[in-house]
């Protein structure tokens, strides 16, 4: 269910979130559908709860999940979600093209390259 790499440039517990928010996102997980314990989920992954509670607080802000006291976590509904998630995509976008200019390439070349991607689907 989850990848997490050793060697990843990300803490664990925003692999786990990213995790949850590919999950989410491609439908893996339905809205209201309920998210395991921050206990379940440490035990099954062998990582601190903390680890996990700190994944979970950053889906509850960026509202991927919202919490019903004394029965759990839940996914939210896709729109409570969405533009946080495309303002994360934006950025990452945004990251990326300043990579590509300071690599050289040109304007049309960038642009070549999402026109090129973006009709590959």
């Amino acid at each position: 269910m989850f990848n997490l790499e050793s060697g990843s440039k990300l803490s664990i517990y925003e692999q786990i979130y990213h995790n949850f928010v590919q999950l989410i996102t491609v439908g893996s997980l339905k809205e209201n559908q309920k998210i395991p314990s921050v206990r379940e989920l440490a035990l099954e992954l062998r990582i601190n709860p903390n680890t996990i509670q700190k994944a979970y607080k950053l889906l509850l802000k960026d509202n991927y999940i919202y919490s019903k006291p004394g029965s759990g976590n839940y996914v939210s509904e896709k729109e409570k979600y969405t533009n946080n998630y495309l303002k994360g995509i934006k950025k990452e976008l945004q990251e990326n093209i300043v990579t590509l200019r300071n690599q050289q390439l040109s304007k049309d070349e960038v642009i070549n390259l999402v026109v090129t991607y973006y009709e590959e689907g």
